[in-house]
């Protein structure tokens, strides 16, 4: 089988046209991008092309509009839904498409948490086993992370073809991972990001929102401190995946995906993030024209412009990982006893041992959580941060210290390390940043 022709469906959202951009230029693929409206689609097509920064690409993406559907998908070799994350909106793209795909087609969806078996269940029973989640992360010309969600209905064979043509063709690090709520990386990222915005609750008196990702800033090993990532990703979107962990898992860190009321006023105003132009952060431009970022005051419920926070902790491991002596720049770290130093060494135990607890809820490769993290958020992989501790046993001694027996007993400390590898297959060093 070869993939030829493509419909994605709801090509006009974020996610919908960057991957139709990775299927025309890494698939070199005609792919239908349909929207709902023929102007939307029209737009969607010059977007697209730079988001694989290859205009020329612009031959292979064919606007089209729900209307067109029936011809479109019966000339598909794979259908990609990426339509609204909700079960009623879904159904009525299953309801327009059903009657005419072919029978050898596959049917993907692009959901980043709903249960594929329960969108399988709405497919005609001899369509069902041609369904599969195909999860990408944004943006996908850069993050390159493909989690490959089966149904259990799911043809084996057909999940063998499309992971080798993910991985060969469309250049994908592939992740086969189970049903369960947010799959793997997003449960692992977001996680740690709901924390930190509880973190910002909690510590609102001493900044809030930027105090919190000042202290989980680059030199923790991510591009981006948590909560700004919140933002970017839309407080709608994050709610909408915490909302699903929270409810359909039972796991020790469940608490944690509690979102937080000022997130919710935030989101109730209209207020959601970057995309909205306001939301825990904001940018604005003074009268120089000079641009000046603000921050979600938690306590006040206005702006404030955000802080340089600088903590002793941070900049002795900022110069350490500066000259290269990453040794050093962790000891510095664990050695420091400030309430900031210790919550980021909380926060990077947690999430080695959740990362380790999710993978093997949710895939059957203890590593499917390293390739998670770092191709998909760009983060430092959770084996990776048990290296930068110095070994297994260093960090199971320093978990044993940091962590409280409440906590050390709902995670099980020995039986979550006793089968992982002696290290990472990624060099952390990479992730944690410098800069100055």
């Amino acid at each position: 089988m070869k993939i030829k022709t493509v419909t994605v469906i709801g090509a006009n959202g974020t996610m919908g046209c960057n991957i139709s951009g990775i299927f025309a230029s890494f698939g070199n693929a005609k792919v239908y991008m349909a929207c709902r409206s023929l102007d939307k689609a029209e737009k969607a097509v010059g977007q697209a092309a730079k988001s694989v920064r290859a205009e020329a690409i612009a031959e292979n993406l064919v606007p089209a509009t729900f209307d067109d559907l029936p011809k479109c998908v019966a000339e598909s070799d794979l259908v990609f839904e990426s339509v609204s994350e909700n079960f009623e909106t879904k159904q009525g793209i299953i309801d327009r498409i059903a009657d005419h795909v072919r029978p050898d087609v596959i049917l993907a969806t692009g959901t980043s948490g709903l249960s594929i078996d329960k969108l399988a269940d709405m497919y005609p029973e001899n369509l069902r086993s041609r369904f599969i989640g195909m999860h990408f992360f944004n943006p996908p010309y850069m993050m390159t992370l493909c989690e490959l969600i089966e149904s259990r209905y799911t043809d084996h064979t057909m999940t063998d073809f499309l992971a080798k043509y993910s991985e060969e063709v469309l250049v994908r690090t592939v992740v086969k991972v189970k049903d369960t709520a947010a799959f793997l990386g997003n449960r692992i990222g977001f996680q740690f990001i709901n924390e930190a915005c509880q973190y910002a609750e909690k510590y609102k008196d001493n900044g809030g929102i930027d105090y919190i990702d000042a202290i989980l800033g680059q030199f923790t090993g991510r591009n981006m401190a948590p909560i700004a990532t919140a933002d970017f990703v839309g407080l709608d979107v994050h709610k909408a995946i915490v909302d699903n962990v929270y409810q359909n898992t039972k796991d020790y860190a469940r608490a944690t995906f509690v979102l937080p009321d000022y997130m919710q006023k935030l989101i109730d105003e209209g207020k959601l993030g970057r995309k909205s132009k306001q939301g825990l952060y904001k940018m604005l431009k003074d009268e120089n024209g000079k641009r000046v970022q603000l921050v979600y005051d938690i306590d006040t419920g206005e702006y404030r412009e955000k802080m340089r926070y600088i903590f002793p902790f941070a900049r002795k491991m900022v110069d350490y990982l500066h000259s290269g002596d990453y040794k050093m720049a962790f000891e510095s770290l664990v050695h420091n006893h400030s309430i900031e130093a210790e919550i980021c060494v909380s926060f990077l135990i947690k999430y080695v041992l959740y990362g380790i607890t999710a993978a093997k809820l949710a895939s059957d490769d203890i590593n499917a959580a390293d390739h998670a993290m770092a191709t998909g958020f760009g983060w430092v992989p959770p084996l990776a941060v048990i290296d930068a501790f110095g070994g297994k046993k260093e960090f199971a001694a320093l978990a044993r210290d940091r962590m409280s027996s409440e906590f050390l007993a709902g995670v099980n400390l020995d039986e979550t390390l006793a089968d992982i590898p002696e290290c990472s297959s990624y060099d952390y060093r990479s992730y944690f940043k410098g800069k100055k």
